[in-house]
């Protein structure tokens, strides 16, 4: 009997492992992976404005603490982006990278002179992040 719930609870821990591993690794070097900017967009950027980003931290409904980066992003060029990552990028005390995660900040068109308002929440920044506003860097634009 006892070597039955030994080998189930076994059963049991390998799944979740499983799980687990899944779970970590589904959007792991996808999400970050460099993709460099195309010339059009290159030529653009300076064309997407950011403005009002501000910082937060508030505590979520399982009571982990959530930064929160919020801000708006105008278009005050002639084309239609339909897509706008930035890269947030974290530092310690020491100007140490301790974290470069990719967002979404746009992901439907933005018309030429249109303001929109973003909300980028993070909840896993380690404990070296040095509590400052982390640089946003415009990763990607994909046109309409």
């Amino acid at each position: 009997m006892a070597s039955k719930t030994i080998i189930y609870t076994a059963a049991v821990l390998l799944f979740l492992s499983g799980i687990g591993a899944w779970f970590l690794l589904r959007n792991g070097p996808a999400t970050n992976s460099p993709s460099p900017l195309t010339t059009e967009a290159k030529a653009y950027v300076r064309n997407l404005k950011l403005s009002e980003v501000t910082m937060k931290a508030t505590e979520s409904y399982v009571g982990q603490t959530v930064t929160e980066i919020e801000g708006k992003i105008t278009n005050a060029g002639d084309h239609i982006p339909q897509h706008v990552d930035v890269y947030c990028i974290f530092y310690n005390s020491y100007g140490e990278v301790v974290i470069r995660e990719r967002v979404a900040i746009v992901t439907t068109a933005l018309k030429p002179g249109e303001t929109r308002t973003f909300r980028l929440p993070f909840d896993d920044i380690p404990e070296g992040w040095n509590n400052q506003m982390p640089q946003l860097v415009i990763a990607r634009i994909q046109f309409f």
